[in-house]
């Protein structure tokens, strides 16, 4: 049986990412890797936004970016200008075709279209169990999730970001595809925290998200009803849907690293590389595939890659008040919006602020539940 020196659990945004790290570095041509996953050609099963400052990495793939953001609410409403950032939108199609043929041209990297059953860790690396083989690895990056593991647990807060999209098409030029809805919560709260996220790709289409931060999910038809009910408060009426998308994103401040150990990296969602409070993954993703590949080059033990920052307390401490007042998102959301400039909201949220950035953050948002919440964690 063949062992590879990198197995990689996954062929999505987190494991592709990596892979393509890997391929494009030098230091893993003679290494040995194997990609696993029940479906290679998944098509365009996500859309990701993340904001940046001037010319990226990706932005060859981009389908859309923005310079404007439009934050609503009952209490506060702006159009906000967000220069020197732009929030940029890929499809994952684009994104996928993109790295396989970066992937395709190494032959040191192997695709194998099976169901990963489990995996384990031995004394000297990793077996994976598939549906029809076994497989030996030095180090396994585990890139599928396991809900059960942070669902079934107490300790640590669990708010669900879901949500049902339409991507619409009108018949006459109608939207300012020069700004992004970021959160409109105008629509009906219901005691959650409920807004709607819209994306005009040009003057004739859109991408309409019905998003909820709560514990509970709801029906279909209450999210589609949620979209028909914004559309028509807007004065659209006859449109064409050309495509649906819906997700749920987990928000939680679990300590993923204890899942971790010597030869197994779990990454993606199932590493906890999703920001807990806000539910973005695609560009902490692009980060950290990036320290793993420089991890790699000097340590050998994977449980030591995570490191814990401020920024963990900060999203636990939101969540517990989200998740005990998941009736005030609203308000929350829109105090730290009419007070904080949204360059420090991007730099606190992209985990790059200052302590001074941080302080601006912390003294925008309703102190009240924070307090109540920080000295329950603390003591």
């Amino acid at each position: 049986m063949t062992t590879y020196d990198y197995i990689i659990l996954g062929a999505g945004a987190s494991g592709l990412l990596l892979a393509y790290r890997m391929a494009n570095d030098s230091f893993f041509d003679d290494k040995s890797i194997l990609i696993i996953d029940k479906i290679k050609d998944k098509g365009n099963d996500r859309t990701w936004c993340y904001w940046e400052e001037g010319v990226g990495e990706w932005d060859t793939m981009l389908t859309k970016e923005w310079s404007n953001v439009f934050f609503g609410s009952d209490s506060f409403s702006k159009k906000i200008t967000i220069a020197p950032y732009r929030y940029k939108m890929i499809r994952s199609k684009d994104f996928y075709d993109e790295l396989w043929k970066t992937l395709y041209k190494k032959p040191n990297i192997t695709f194998i279209e099976e169901n990963v059953d489990s995996f384990l860790e031995l004394e000297t690396g990793v077996q994976v169990i598939t549906d029809k083989v076994n497989y030996l690895g030095s180090k396994l990056f585990n890139s599928i999730p396991n809900p059960e593991v942070y669902a079934s647990q107490e300790t640590y807060p669990l708010i669900h970001q879901h949500f049902v999209g339409w991507f619409v098409e009108l018949k006459e030029d109608f939207f300012d595809d020069s700004t992004a809805t970021f959160m409109d919560f105008s629509v009906p709260q219901k005691d959650n925290t409920r807004f709607m996220y819209v994306l005009p790709i040009n003057n004739k289409q859109a991408l309409f998200e019905y998003t909820l931060f709560s514990g509970e999910l709801l029906r279909l038809s209450e999210y589609e009803d949620g979209i028909k009910n914004y559309l028509n408060k807007k004065g659209i009426f006859e449109y064409k849907i050309i495509e649906k998308e819906k997700g749920n994103i987990p928000m939680t401040s679990f300590k993923f690293s204890d899942l971790n150990s010597k030869n197994i990296l779990n990454i993606g969602t199932a590493g906890g590389w999703t920001k807990a409070s806000t539910g973005y993954t695609f560009s902490n993703t692009a980060k950290k595939t990036k320290q793993v590949v420089s991890f790699l080059k000097q340590d050998n033990d994977l449980s030591k890659f995570h490191k814990k920052t401020k920024f963990w307390f900060y999203d636990l401490i939101f969540l517990d008040v989200l998740a005990n007042n998941n009736d005030e998102g609203a308000s929350m959301f829109s105090s730290m919006f009419m007070k904080a400039h949204i360059k420090t909201i991007f730099k606190f949220l992209d985990e790059e602020s200052t302590l001074i950035q941080d302080l601006k953050i912390i003294l925008s948002v309703p102190p009240k539940r924070f307090i109540q919440a920080f000295f329950k964690r603390l003591f």
